[in-house]
Protein backbone atom coordinates (compact mmCIF):
# COMPACT_ATOMS: atom_id res chain seq x y z
CA UNK A 1 0.00 0.00 0.00
CA UNK A 2 2.78 2.52 0.55
CA UNK A 3 5.78 2.84 -0.63
CA UNK A 4 8.90 1.88 0.98
CA UNK A 5 10.11 5.06 2.68
CA UNK A 6 13.66 4.29 2.26
CA UNK A 7 13.54 4.19 -1.24
CA UNK A 8 12.18 7.89 -1.53
CA UNK A 9 15.11 10.18 -2.13
CA UNK A 10 14.92 13.32 -0.06
CA UNK A 11 13.17 11.27 3.12
CA UNK A 12 15.70 10.14 5.82
CA UNK A 13 15.46 10.54 9.90
CA UNK A 14 12.57 9.80 10.38
CA UNK A 15 9.82 7.91 13.10
CA UNK A 16 7.39 5.58 13.29
CA UNK A 17 4.93 5.02 16.10
CA UNK A 18 2.74 1.94 15.41
CA UNK A 19 -1.10 2.40 16.91
CA UNK A 20 -3.87 0.47 17.06
CA UNK A 21 -5.34 0.60 14.13
CA UNK A 22 -2.80 2.94 12.47
CA UNK A 23 1.06 3.84 12.29
CA UNK A 24 2.55 7.20 12.48
CA UNK A 25 5.82 8.41 10.60
CA UNK A 26 7.43 11.12 12.20
CA UNK A 27 10.22 13.58 11.43
CA UNK A 28 11.47 15.75 14.61
CA UNK A 29 8.22 14.80 16.66
CA UNK A 30 5.88 15.83 13.93
CA UNK A 31 3.94 13.58 12.16
CA UNK A 32 4.07 13.63 7.91
CA UNK A 33 2.29 10.26 7.13
CA UNK A 34 -0.11 8.28 8.74
CA UNK A 35 -1.16 4.81 7.67
CA UNK A 36 -4.35 3.73 8.14
CA UNK A 37 -5.96 0.32 7.44
CA UNK A 38 -7.15 1.02 4.26
CA UNK A 39 -6.07 4.98 3.90
CA UNK A 40 -2.76 6.89 3.91
CA UNK A 41 -2.79 10.43 4.85
CA UNK A 42 -0.20 12.88 4.22
CA UNK A 43 0.05 16.89 4.57
CA UNK A 44 -0.38 19.12 1.42
CA UNK A 45 -0.63 22.54 0.54
CA UNK A 46 -4.76 24.18 0.88
CA UNK A 47 -4.69 24.52 -3.08
CA UNK A 48 -3.03 21.32 -3.97
CA UNK A 49 -5.25 19.48 -1.83
CA UNK A 50 -8.68 20.51 -3.44
CA UNK A 51 -7.20 20.27 -6.81
CA UNK A 52 -6.34 16.37 -6.12
CA UNK A 53 -10.39 15.72 -4.46
CA UNK A 54 -11.64 17.63 -7.63
CA UNK A 55 -9.11 14.80 -10.39
CA UNK A 56 -9.55 12.28 -7.68
CA UNK A 57 -12.52 9.80 -6.24
CA UNK A 58 -9.84 8.18 -4.12
CA UNK A 59 -8.90 11.27 -2.25
CA UNK A 60 -10.26 13.51 0.38
CA UNK A 61 -10.07 15.48 3.21
CA UNK A 62 -7.73 14.16 5.64
CA UNK A 63 -8.99 13.44 9.38
CA UNK A 64 -5.58 13.79 10.93
CA UNK A 65 -4.23 17.24 9.28
CA UNK A 66 -7.87 18.16 8.40
CA UNK A 67 -7.59 21.23 5.69
CA UNK A 68 -4.02 21.15 5.52
CA UNK A 69 -3.57 17.38 3.93
CA UNK A 70 -5.59 14.73 2.21
CA UNK A 71 -6.73 11.10 2.59
CA UNK A 72 -5.51 8.79 0.09
CA UNK A 73 -7.51 5.44 -0.76
CA UNK A 74 -4.95 3.24 -2.60
CA UNK A 75 -7.12 2.75 -5.71
CA UNK A 76 -4.54 3.24 -8.40
CA UNK A 77 -5.99 6.04 -9.67
CA UNK A 78 -2.18 8.06 -8.13
CA UNK A 79 0.74 6.15 -10.02
CA UNK A 80 3.41 5.04 -7.38
CA UNK A 81 5.50 8.06 -8.75
CA UNK A 82 2.76 10.48 -7.20
CA UNK A 83 2.50 8.87 -4.27
CA UNK A 84 6.05 8.86 -4.10
CA UNK A 85 6.05 12.72 -4.87
CA UNK A 86 3.29 13.42 -2.00
CA UNK A 87 5.03 11.63 0.78
CA UNK A 88 8.05 13.81 0.14
CA UNK A 89 6.09 16.58 0.25
CA UNK A 90 4.85 15.87 3.72
CA UNK A 91 7.98 15.16 4.31
CA UNK A 92 9.14 18.52 3.66
CA UNK A 93 6.45 20.43 4.97
CA UNK A 94 6.83 19.12 8.36
CA UNK A 95 9.26 21.46 10.60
Amino acid sequence: MVPDLHEISGINNYGEKPEKDRSLYMKDGKVFLVVNKNTIEVRCDEELGKTLQEKYESVMQSRFFGRGGIEIVPTNQLSPEELEDLIRLSYNLTT
